[in-house]
Formats: C-alpha cells, sequence, structure tokens
C-alpha cells in the first residue's frame, strides 16, 4: 500500500488485515473456521513473533486454494491465511482483491496521517505555524481553504436526507456513499448534524452528561454543544479523518457586550484536519439558533460556521489552548473580550469592515457615528433601543454611513441591520452607546425613515441625477425646489412630514407641488414653519397594481421662525403628468383681489378659472394658459379644463381656498 505524501490517493495492490490471537485448546483443535471480513480488527495485545508452524490457505467461497494463490484469484474473491506459532499464537491474514479498497476503507476506518505515541495509541497532529492564518483578516475569504460551494449542492442534497437505520456507523457508512474525499466526508457529516440534531437547551443548563453520548443523540436527536462536538469528532473519527474537540469561551446565547470570561468554559466546538492543515467548524451554530426571548431553538442552517477563516472564528470562539486559535499571533483573553464583535451575518450578508472598532461607543457633542464597508451595494436600518428613530442612516455605493443623536443623557442599545440577498433584515452588530450630554438642538422628525437621501438604491428604484444628492437640505426662507430624473413608466409621489405644526395627514402632501418636464420632475416645497421635516419620496410602476412604495427621504432644515407658508392649490386626477404652474403657487388667496394665472396645460381645448364668476384663459404664443380672476364674493377657486372641442364638460384640475374677509 503506498500513500502519496501531501494527497489522499492512495494506491493498492494489495490489502492485508492481521489478526492474531491464542490457539483455543478446545478439543486439543484449533478453531478453522475464517476470520469474519466484515469485522473491524481487534486489539489484542502484541505478536511477540511468528514460529514455524503449520499455514492454511481458505477462500471465503468456493474451494481450497493452492499454488501461487494471490495473482490467479477472482477480482471477487478473499483469501485467508491462518499460522501458528510455538506459543499457540495464531495469525490470520486477510487478502482483499483491489476492487474492495474503498469499502474496505469505510469499514474499518483507517485513519490517515495520525501519530503514534509511545504506547502505540493513534493521536492527532498538534497544530504548527503551517496552519496558522495572519491576523487580522486579509479580506481575501471566508472560509480556511478555497471553496466553490456550488460543487457540494449534490453532496449536500443528499447527506440531509440520510435518516438513522441503527447505529452510528452504519450512518456515517451511508453518508460516504457520495462522499469521495476527506473534504467530501468532512461536508457529508457536518450537513447531516446540522440539519438533525437540535440543540437541548434543558440539557445543557442542567448539563447531563447523558445527552453528549452519540447512542442517546441519535435517538434523540438532541444534544448541546458538547454533545455537538463529540458526535462530529466520532463521526469523523468512523470515517478516517482526524478530528479533535476544542473546549473554549464563546459570544453566543446568552452573551452580553463588554463581558469578562472566567471559570469553566461554556461552549465546544471542533478542528479537522483537511489537505494537510487544520480546519475550524461548528456545527451547534452551523445548526440554528435560540431564540433569547422563547430560550427555543429553531433549525437556520449557517454556512459560516464550516471551515471559517481563524481570524473570523476568533470573533467569537476562545479556545482553552492558543494554539487552536490557528492564528498569528495569537489573540490574548483580555483581547477577545475587547475586541468588536461581528456577528455571522455580517459575513454572510457581505459587509467587510465596521467603524468603531469597539463595541462600546460614546457620543461627542451629542452624536455618535457608525460606518459599514460592505463589497457590494446593500440596504441597512437601525434600531436605538428597539425604535427606528434618532437617527440619519444614508447608503453608499458599498456601505453606508449613520449619525445617531440620543435624544437624552444615558446608555442606548444601537442594532444595525443589513438585507443583503434575501427579503430578510438580519442582525449585524450591536453596540452599547453612551451619551453624557444630548444635543437639544438635535431634533429629527419620527417620521423619518431610513434611508435618508438619495443613494444606489433610489436609482435602481428609478430616480436619477437628484439635484441633492446630500442627505439634509437646509433653507432660510422655508421653500426649496428638489428636482431629479424619472425613469420611462414610474411615477413619483412625495409627501411633507413634522412633529407639530399645522401639517397633518391631510395636508402632508399639500406643501409640496409636483411639476413634470419630460423626464424629470421637480418638486417645490414650501414649509408650514421653521423646524425639521422629512420629505418623503415614494415611486409605483404606472402599469402595474399596487401600493406606492417607500424610497427615502430628505431632511429639510429652516431655523427662519418668521417662515409661515400657506399649502399648494390642492389638484385633482386630471391635473396632467406633464402640466405646469406657475402662478400662483400659492393655495390660500387673498379676498376681494384680481389674481394672475399663468399654466401650461397640455392636451386641452379651452381652460377657465370659475370664483364667484368665470374667467376664460387665453393660450399665448409661448404656450401658456393666461389670464385673472377676481377672488370677490367667494370661498373657493376652480381651476378648469375642456379637454374635446366637442364636449361641453369641463374638469376640474386645481382648488383654490380664498381667505376671510
Amino acid at each position: 500500500m503506498e500513500l502519496k505524501k501531501d494527497s489522499n490517493a492512495v494506491s493498492i495492490d494489495m490489502l492485508l488485515i492481521v489478526h492474531s490471537e491464542k490457539r483455543r485448546a478446545a478439543q486439543g483443535a484449533h478453531s478453522d473456521r475464517p476470520a469474519d471480513p466484515g469485522a473491524p480488527p481487534q486489539r489484542r495485545g502484541g505478536l511477540q513473533g511468528v514460529g514455524n508452524g503449520i499455514r492454511r490457505w481458505q477462500k471465503l467461497e468456493g474451494n481450497d486454494l493452492h499454488g501461487n494463490l494471490v495473482e490467479k484469484q477472482h477480482a471477487q474473491q478473499t483469501q485467508v491465511i491462518t499460522s501458528y506459532d510455538n506459543q499457540g499464537t495464531q495469525l490470520t491474514v486477510e487478502v482483499h482483491p483491489r476492487d474492495a479498497m474503498p469499502q474496505l476503507f469505510k469499514k474499518f476506518s483507517l485513519a490517515k496521517r495520525l501519530q503514534v505515541d509511545k504506547n502505540g495509541n493513534t493521536r492527532p497532529r498538534q497544530p504548527g505555524g503551517k496552519d496558522t492564518h495572519a491576523y487580522p483578516w486579509d479580506r481575501s475569504s471566508l472560509k480556511s481553504m478555497a471553496l466553490d460551494l456550488r460543487q457540494f449542492e449534490k453532496l449536500d442534497t443528499y447527506a440531509s436526507q440520510v435518516t438513522v437505520k441503527s447505529g452510528l456507523e452504519e450512518l456515517v457508512s451511508d453518508l460516504l456513499q457520495e462522499a469521495h474525499s476527506d473534504l467530501e466526508i468532512v461536508r457529508a457529516i457536518w450537513i447531516w448534524i446540522c440539519h438533525h440534531i437540535e440543540y437541548d437547551i434543558e440539557a445543557a443548563q442542567e448539563k447531563d452528561r447523558q445527552a453528549f453520548k452519540p447512542t442517546v443523540i441519535l435517538q434523540t436527536q438532541k444534544t448541546n454543544c458538547d454533545g455537538y462536538a463529540g458526535l462530529f469528532e466520532r463521526m469523523c473519527r468512523i470515517a478516517g479523518v482526524q478530528c479533535v474537540t476544542v473546549p473554549g469561551y464563546s459570544k453566543g446565547f446568552g452573551y452580553q457586550l463588554g463581558q469578562s470570561f472566567s471559570g469553566e468554559f461554556d461552549h465546544a466546538w471542533n478542528a479537522v484536519f483537511l489537505e494537510g492543515r487544520w480546519h475550524l467548524v461548528d456545527s451547534t451554530w452551523g445548526s440554528g439558533l435560540v431564540d433569547s426571548s422563547t430560550s427555543k431553538f429553531t433549525f437556520l442552517y449557517n454556512e459560516f460556521y464550516f471551515l471559517t477563516h481563524p481570524a473570523l472564528f476568533i470573533e467569537d470562539h476562545f479556545p482553552d489552548n492558543k494554539n487552536w486559535q490557528l492564528l498569528k499571533p495569537p489573540q490574548s483573553l483580555r483581547q477577545f473580550e475587547n475586541n468588536m464583535y461581528h456577528k455571522s451575518e455580517f459575513y454572510n450578508k457581505g459587509m467587510l469592515s465596521a467603524q468603531p472598532q469597539t463595541s462600546i461607543i460614546k457620543t461627542v457633542n451629542g452624536k455618535a457615528t457608525v460606518t459599514i464597508e460592505s463589497c457590494s451595494p446593500t440596504l441597512f436600518m437601525f434600531m436605538l433601543n428597539g425604535k427606528q428613530e434618532h437617527g440619519l442612516l444614508s447608503l453608499r455605493k458599498n456601505g453606508m454611513k449613520l449619525d445617531v443623536y440620543p435624544p437624552t443623557a444615558g446608555t442606548y442599545k444601537l442594532q444595525i441591520f443589513a438585507k443583503g440577498n434575501s427579503e430578510i433584515y438580519s442582525s449585524v452588530l450591536e453596540y452599547t452607546l453612551k451619551c453624557h450630554c444630548a444635543d437639544n438642538d438635535v431634533r429629527l422628525p419620527a417620521e423619518l425613515h431610513q434611508p435618508v437621501g438619495p443613494s444606489w438604491f433610489s436609482e435602481q428604484m428609478g430616480i436619477t441625477k437628484p439635484s441633492h444628492p446630500e442627505p439634509v437640505i437646509y433653507t432660510s426662507d422655508g421653500r426649496c425646489s428638489v428636482s431629479f430624473g424619472v425613469e420611462e413608466g414610474i411615477s413619483v409621489l412625495a409627501s411633507l412630514h413634522g412633529d407639530d405644526g399645522p401639517v397633518t395627514e391631510e395636508t402632508q402632501r399639500r406643501y409640496i407641488f409636483q411639476l413634470h418636464r419630460e423626464k424629470q420632475t421637480e418638486l417645490k416645497v414650501q414649509l408650514p414653519h421653521a423646524g425639521k421635516f422629512a420629505l418623503k419620496i415614494f415611486v409605483k410602476k404606472r402599469q402595474e397594481p399596487g401600493n406606492y412604495l417607500f424610497v427615502f427621504n430628505y431632511l429639510i432644515c429652516c431655523t427662519n421662525t418668521k417662515v409661515n407658508w400657506p399649502v399648494f392649490p390642492e389638484s385633482f386626477g386630471n391635473w396632467g403628468v406633464d402640466n405646469e404652474l406657475l402662478e400662483p403657487l400659492s393655495g390660500v388667496l387673498p379676498a376681494n383681489r384680481n389674481v394672475p394665472f399663468k399654466l401650461k396645460l397640455h392636451g386641452v381645448a379651452k381652460a377657465l378659472v370659475k370664483g364667484q364668476d368665470t374667467w376664460p384663459l387665453t393660450l399665448s404664443p409661448e404656450g401658456y394658459w393666461e389670464g385673472s380672476c377676481s377672488t370677490a364674493g367667494c370661498r373657493e377657486v376652480y381651476v378648469m379644463v375642456l379637454e374635446n372641442a366637442n364636449h361641453s364638460f369641463y374638469s376640474y384640475i386645481l382648488k383654490y381656498q380664498v381667505n376671510a374677509q
């Protein structure tokens, strides 16, 4: 048998399996029953030597063999040679054909590359320099070896569907049917455990040692972290893969930011030896999670903890022996306690780094800033003490920036969530935020949702080239104009929200007047008073049913206490997409005045203004409908149009209020 260096390939022409035992004295004769080829080799003490004794050749099937037996055997036959020495020790040698090699490796669990101690027992090689990875993470991969997860699709499906029939060895044998390398063996075992073994919270709390035994785990399909690690190690060893259990501290269920670790270890995971190096896995955390509010376990497969890069694994796993960090340089327990904890979803969803790099942050002049860098555009949201308030979150092409303004002094829990490629936001980062002095001048509207300001996402939703690329708009007179391109077939809706004053649900759109020019939309905004307002922007595809979708909002700020703008005129459904209003822009007209009107209206035959009387508008050479109207004796004024000259029905398009005398 030849084992090629640094390879899993095995070249075998013949495999000899040797059994030694004392010759039975019963009836003065030795047993002539051949050794069971299906039984694993048994250790019965060292063989002192073989003298000149009786030697016999046997077959399991067919006639006795004679002569040059090895070369003449059929491919499916097994030969057995039995010999005795002068002390009565029996030596049985099985000769198996070449075609039986793969099954025999699985059957007899031939562990490869195992060291032997002074007593002859096999033991795993301890991690050394060639096993280590550089710290901090170099961003090259989430894994400790090059992997294409697509290569596991068939194997993963198969392994997840294998059921327990009898014992552990048969289960491993079934899993290995589709595994053709050590890597695939480890993958099959990992997938099976992660999809079939449930975390037993009661056993973990009671420290029930019975729950750790593989036989009990197979029966109940429940265990705790020690049981997961022990089962994983046992199954790997049965399959012939070097594996060890690593105890240590973890930032898992029940972990509190800034927590110190001491006393007995609270977790266990595994290291496996693949392709000449040690690699780390945690099947407990790969299988699912425990809800902290209900203490119930939910199966939720997590790929992150399979062959995790050690520089990432150290963020929430600290082994009892620093060598099992597989890092250069290794980290101290104090560093482990103080280092920023990025949850697995942080990396699963494509995050690369975050600032600050400490889990406890303090405000400066009432503000704290968090930035995240991601490898691709990602949607984010945040919660401060469980509410999406008191922060400005703006999206960047590869990440986000969050400014947080706590309303009062105190300690806060800041959580950041990311969406990634899924439809679900997942918690990726958590900080403890300490505010010694709040900035009372900053009071953000409660309706200011995330994100704030245009971004790659608004462009993706059909809004392009905004006139204001920054998230905050400052105005000294309480008015502003925001414009942007709109893709074909997209409708835009906007509304203004403040925390106090006359902006109610009925009038929140009346402080915005929307104008369309070809593929450009302009939003004219007039604030009812000084303060901070959220200008929310929604879009919808015209040809599709359903509601408008929120895209982003601006924060509009005005400190001028003299500002007191009225609403814009109310528009009706017949107000055309490409219509333009030049005057009057105020939705409230003075009483007893002649008020000039100027509009650009498309596709109409006639236009008029109706108050106490009717006032026709005329079409100018420049394409504007112009005229004037007296507000005497009326409470409301309407602009009306006739779309077809052959009809006599006029449609309402604008409505104005008239001030009381």
